[in-house]
Formats: C-alpha cells, structure tokens, sequence
C-alpha cells in the first residue's frame, strides 16, 4: 500500500512538473516573440528618423542653395 501510494505521488509530481516546464517554454517563446516585434518597430522608428533627419538635411541644403 506505501508503495503504492508513493508511486502515485511520484507519478503525479511528475506530470504537474512537466506542465509547467511547458508553460514556461510557451511563456518563454511567447516574451521572445515580444521581444522581436519590439525590436523590429524600434528599428522602424530609428529609420523614419533617419530618414525625416535626412528630407531636413536637403530641405536646408535646398534653402542654402537659392540664395
């Protein structure tokens, strides 16, 4: 009967670990794929800035040269 018994825990501790090392694999990908789309619309704005940093740069570069 202990035997028994101390199989079912064991067993049973092992399922509820394998559960939740799932769940912090899952949690894992899913703040990584976070971290990506972060990262790519940081890039993004870093580009249009360049990029409006740029259009000023001609735009005065222009205005310098008409006169």
């Amino acid at each position: 009967m202990k035997k028994l018994t101390l199989l079912a825990l064991t067993l049973g501790a092992l399922s509820v670990g394998t559960g939740c090392h799932r769940n912090t694999r899952e949690a894992a990908k899913d703040d990584m794929e976070e971290t990506g789309d972060k990262a790519k619309d940081k890039a993004e704005d870093a580009a249009d800035a360049t990029g409006d940093a740029m259009e000023n740069a001609g735009d005065k570069v222009e205005d310098a040269t008409d006169n």
